[in-house]
């Protein structure tokens, strides 16, 4: 006979000690910040943080630390006078991609337009060209390098979707990617389905020919083998309009796949409506608002997002951030991460722009880059913000004089260590 003995080894712990200043703490669960709210955050200075098992177990002023009673399975982490951080939340990339699109870059600079290039052949009709052209394996190789890069500069929980696919089989390649991404990755990762992010080349006499591929073969597998988190459409003149808006949106919720949105980046034609009566999540770009966009947000459970980034990558206008804000409602900023219009994903120059060109505060910043778009992936309660019990999902800058110093010196790695799930990366 054979006897099974288990032995249960004692929790990991983990102490942040010597923390000049612990930004955006909560006591109590929120499930976002809006309007006037956004204008503080919760600090705590000459502070410490305990983690356990890859959560917040406690935190506060470093007189009220009891200190260390079992040095077994401790670790201690030393600030060294730093601020500590939550992750920031990036709820809308597009990671998955083969290949940069400079040229386009220098056509830009010449003066062609985004949709002149699009009309060109260039624009996201030539990054599904490249999806079609690389392996699976390939693809992940370059987006997990990609990812590694963002989780240094501070990003613990990212959206990424697909949308450079636009054919079946390619589409499935970069949700497969995401899925992997998700396996290997300390991030928190959420998959969205952006199949309609432009009409393929071969549909472009036929859209609604493509709509239904969508829906009848596209949809189909995602649901057979969990592929995505969300559903997206970019509702815009020449590409979507609010009837597919609304049908895909429809279509997504009878699988399980909650709507995020692209409207109103060059129009306003009645996107935000739309999604906001199909239960979409967020609604993001924003850079053209019209009276009856904001009247469709009130009283909605809908992220506004503004990506701030790819205003100033493409030269287009900035959405009204300080408009939003103004009005009472919550806001995202996200990066927008992709070949053509934000070839970064780093959220510190985000927030940085946020209050260079958006004419946030820091305060405001800080709200719409945690909290705020933890909330626009359904992760507020995991993340977004220091609270017992949340993942610890943070970052630990430099020794710096306050957090508005972080948005100010805009072109300086100001992060020292990033952890994610309780441990070092």
């Amino acid at each position: 006979m054979y006897c099974l003995y288990f032995v249960i080894l004692p929790a990991m712990k983990t102490v942040i000690k010597n923390i000049k200043s612990i930004v955006q703490t909560e006591k109590i669960q929120r499930k976002w910040v809006a309007g006037n709210d956004m204008n503080s955050i919760n600090t705590i200075e000459d502070a410490f943080i305990e983690i356990e098992d890859g959560k917040i177990l406690s935190f506060g002023p470093m007189d009220d630390w009891q200190g260390i009673s079992d040095w077994n399975n401790t670790e201690i982490i030393d600030a060294d006078g730093g601020m500590v951080f939550p992750s920031y939340c990036d709820s809308h990339t597009h990671l998955v991609f083969n290949g940069s699109r400079e040229e386009e870059f220098n056509d830009r600079i010449k003066g062609l337009s985004y949709q002149e290039i699009a009309n060109n052949g260039g624009g996201i009709l030539n990054s599904a060209k490249r999806i079609n052209e690389i392996s699976e394996d390939d693809l992940y190789d370059i987006s997990s390098e990609r990812l590694k890069k963002l989780i240094k500069l501070g990003t613990g929980a990212i959206e990424i979707k697909s949308g450079y696919g636009l054919s079946v089989e390619s589409e499935i390649k970069i949700l497969n990617v995401i899925k992997r991404l998700k396996k290997s990755s300390k991030a928190t990762i959420k998959s969205t389905f952006l199949g309609l992010h432009a009409v393929p080349s071969l549909y472009l006499d036929n859209k609604s020919k493509y709509i239904d591929l969508v829906i009848n073969e596209i949809l189909p597998e995602i649901k057979k083998n969990n592929l995505a988190d969300f559903i997206d459409i970019f509702c815009e003149k020449g590409y979507f309009d609010t009837d597919d808006t609304k049908r895909i949106l429809i279509e997504g919720g009878k699988i399980g796949l909650q709507g995020k949105t692209h409207v109103n980046q060059f129009n306003s034609i009645g996107g935000v409506l739309a999604s906001v009566e199909n239960n979409a999540l967020s609604v993001d770009h924003l850079e053209v608002m019209k009276e009856e966009d904001y009247e469709a947000l009130k009283n909605s459970n809908c992220m506004p997002t503004i990506l701030p980034s790819c205003s100033f990558f493409l030269g287009i206008p900035y959405g009204p951030a300080k408009e939003f804000i103004k009005r009472g409602f919550p806001l995202a900023l996200a990066s927008d991460y992709n070949p053509g219009s934000s070839p970064s994903g780093n959220m510190n120059l985000v927030a940085s722009l946020g209050c260079i060109k958006l004419k946030m505060t820091s305060e405001q910043v800080i709200n719409a880059t945690t909290l705020n778009t933890a909330y626009a992936m359904n992760l507020e309660k995991e993340m977004g913000s220091i609270k017992v019990g949340k993942k610890a999902n943070l970052f630990i800058t430099k020794p710096i004089e306050s957090y508005k110093y972080l948005h100010y010196s805009f072109g300086e790695n100001l992060i020292s260590k990033v952890i994610l799930n309780g441990e070092i990366i």
